[in-house]
């Protein structure tokens, strides 16, 4: 049996969290799920976490810095209409591949406005500030340019959007959003 150090733990629990809280939410996961799917116990999570909004804010920012981290791989060397088509098409494969990361993204967004409601604005800072870590990590590869930038991120909130209701890539909303889109906004198939 091979014995994992804390640090794999803390990875183990961060993926773990992610698949659990992306499918349940904030509210509607609890850390017995988490554990259970780890393999550790509860007193243990809370050794390497000090409680479940810790752990919800480690699942929520590793998204966002996955994101970011497949925009930069994707844009690299590479501006303006290139860049966009190479980050949307590495996006799409991402959220296609790993829809946990997609649904955690929505769960994130979600927990935000509620814990932020319910007077936590610590886990909503840090949420926005990963977010604009998101939004410079695209916004170099288009040139600094506030309009496209602005575009971009809009429209991959509106696959986002509908990723996450169920429409299929074929069905004619999706056509409806390209025809409209300005041409360089258009992913390549």
């Amino acid at each position: 049996m091979v014995r994992m150090s804390a640090e794999d733990r803390r990875e183990s629990v961060i993926r773990a969290a992610i698949a659990e809280f992306s499918q349940s939410g904030y509210h509607g996961t609890s850390t017995e799920a988490i554990a259970k799917r780890v393999g550790v116990s509860q007193p243990y999570l809370f050794r390497l976490f000090p409680g479940k909004k810790a752990i919800f804010t480690a699942a929520s920012l590793r998204c966002i810095e996955e994101t970011c981290l497949v925009f930069e791989k994707a844009a690299k060397g590479l501006e303006g209409e290139e860049a966009v088509h190479a980050m949307a098409n590495a996006y799409t494969r991402l959220i296609a591949e790993h829809p946990e990361k997609l649904q955690m993204q929505m769960q994130t967004y979600i927990a935000v406005a509620s814990l932020d409601t319910e007077g936590d604005s610590e886990f909503g800072e840090a949420v926005r500030a990963a977010w604009m870590k998101l939004w410079d990590t695209v916004h170099l590869p288009l040139g600094a340019d506030e309009n496209e930038t602005t575009v971009f991120m809009a429209y991959g909130m509106l696959v986002n959007t509908l990723v996450a209701m169920g429409f299929p890539t074929g069905h004619r909303v999706w056509d409806g959003m390209y025809e409209s889109a300005r041409p360089m906004v258009r992913p390549k198939a």
